[in-house]
């Protein structure tokens, strides 16, 4: 296992083992089909042969055998699986390889492989075993460049060239080293570096520098010293050992978060060199359309519900929206002052209930807020009223008795302090800006309304309408009823347009017009 087209090639192997099996009538030629060796426990052979034990039951399930019949074996001459990591977390990726179905084998070496077998000496007792398939990845051996290299220049473990501590050749100082092919001890330690992406990173930049020194006769060389943050192992896509941390202070970290640290991981390196397209193809890759539960939060964000299905719900909204924004040129919103009546009225309406006393039932209200009017007669009541830390306080009431009130009587608000002092300091006082504000909501909540509908920038539509509902959230609160407005909001973001809306038509040019801009390229903020 060596490279991408090695891997293609290993999964199609392994399915058409699958396949011939289904269709071999011998037993015993079905279960040497079935029979997986995977040689070397180290970070390659445990994440290999995870993921082979995840894939097995997809396998079993396609073409209809029986999981009893396969065969999984890691074979290591190590003592341990995964040495580089501690005893403790090393023994958990065993007892997970061994709960996912693997034999491992260790302290146990390899001798021979030949057409359909594999044999090992293990307690100095050689056996030869039936398989069908063995894969091969124990030890990281040089890529072709560093081994004629190793003709000329010192070398040892594996072909690594041997490096001074500024990765220069200890034969020649015009020759330079760097990644898994450097072989060097930093001072202090008492094996060479490993060999791991932190150690190719660190040490690409230590050589470039130091090549910049040689090219121009000046500066000060820099020695290699690098610092390692932890190591992580997956086991298939659902489990992880992780030992993060600095030189100074490691830490264990259990499998989900493990996992979490991974993907985080992951993401930065894609921020660096691919851009933010990236990460959202990695994010839908990795969580929103992975199949068979294979990921550390199994298959809840991908059980996904089809688009069209989202088209009657799209349209709903997007009418909510164009009524509201309707009935409010109706009461007069792009001719007169209202917004005082609007935030003063919701406030009225809160106040009254928390303190007791008459509650708005009969209030003026809209489907978005809990607007305010007159009075009613009957006592409201308060659910709760939660501060948290003087940020803000969570609100929810009743404006009828509990026995009496229906979901349009139930009412939530987030008092934020400092968007009530933007409302009555700096919107009511100015007449100007209140207006505009009016009118700006009446428009943006019709352009809202006409974008759902017709399924144009859908996403974008639908992150307007969320970032109104939670303005009016935290300035005259939400009716129980309209809440599920958000809900709705929140189901449009991803591809709502694409089934029965313009985007089908208006996103694939939008994106081709995107990528045509240069500084977008240069910034890598866009690739597909």
């Amino acid at each position: 296992l060596w490279s991408f087209e090695d891997a293609v090639r290993l999964k199609d192997r392994i399915r058409d083992c699958f396949r011939k099996a289904s269709e071999a009538l011998d037993e015993e030629e079905k279960k040497k089909l079935l029979t997986f060796y995977v040689v070397g426990a180290g970070f390659t052979g445990a994440e290999m042969i995870g993921e082979l034990a995840e894939y097995v039951p997809v396998l079993c399930k396609m073409y209809e055998i029986d999981r009893e019949l396969v065969t999984l074996v890691n074979v290591d001459a190590l003592n341990r699986v995964v040495p580089t990591l501690p005893e403790k977390l090393s023994a958990k990726v065993q007892r997970r390889l061994e709960k996912m179905g693997v034999q491992v084998v260790l302290e146990a070496s390899v001798v021979e492989v030949g057409e359909g077998y594999i044999e090992y000496k293990k307690n100095d007792v050689r056996s030869r075993h039936s398989a069908g398939t063995v894969i091969w990845v124990a030890g990281i051996e040089s890529a072709e460049v560093t081994k004629k290299a190793g003709t000329e220049l010192p070398n040892q473990r594996r072909g690594r060239l041997e490096t001074d501590k500024y990765l220069r050749s200890t034969a020649y100082e015009n020759v330079y080293v760097t990644g898994d092919n450097i072989c060097y001890t930093p001072q202090g330690e008492s094996a060479p570096v490993p060999q791991m992406v932190e150690n190719c990173e660190q040490s690409a930049d230590t050589v470039a520098h130091n090549l910049i020194c040689a090219l121009r006769g000046s500066g000060e060389m820099k020695e290699y010293q690098p610092k390692f943050h932890g190591v992580m192992v997956c086991v298939g896509g659902r489990y992880g050992a992780a030992r993060v941390g600095t030189a100074k202070s490691m830490v264990n970290l259990p499998s989900f978060l493990a996992m979490f640290v991974k993907h985080f991981i992951n993401l930065v390196y894609f921020v660096q060199v691919l851009g933010y397209n990236k990460i959202a193809h990695y994010l839908r890759a990795e969580f929103f359309t992975i199949r068979n539960k294979r990921s550390f939060v199994g298959g809840h964000f991908s059980n996904r519900t089809p688009s069209f299905l989202l088209v009657l719900l799209r349209l709903w909204l997007g009418a909510v929206w164009v009524f509201e924004g309707v009935m409010k040129i109706v009461e007069g919103w792009l001719k007169s002052a209202k917004l005082e009546g609007f935030f003063k009225g919701a406030a009225s309406f809160y106040d009254a209930v928390l303190k007791g006393g008459a509650a708005a039932s009969d209030a003026v209200s809209s489907a978005t807020g809990a607007g305010g009017g007159s009075a009613a007669e009957a006592a409201g009541k308060v659910i709760f009223n939660i501060n948290f830390l003087g940020l803000f306080r969570a609100i929810f009431v009743s404006g009828k008795p509990l026995a009496e009130s229906t979901i349009a009587d139930y009412a939530f608000k987030l008092d934020v302090p400092l968007v009530n002092w933007f409302i009555n300091s700096v919107v009511l006082p100015s007449p100007g800006l209140a207006m505009f504000m009016q009118v700006v909501i009446v428009i943006a909540e019709i352009l809202i309304g006409l974008a759902l509908m017709g399924g144009l920038l859908t996403s974008l539509a639908a992150l307007v309408s969320l970032a109104l509902l939670l303005m009016f959230m935290a300035s005259t609160g939400l009716y129980l009823s309209s809440f599920w407005m958000l809900f709705a909001g929140i189901a449009m973001l991803f591809g709502a347009g694409q089934i029965f809306g313009l985007d089908y038509y208006v996103s694939p040019l939008l994106k081709r017009g995107w990528r045509s801009i240069g500084w977008v390229r240069r910034l890598y903020t866009y690739h597909d």
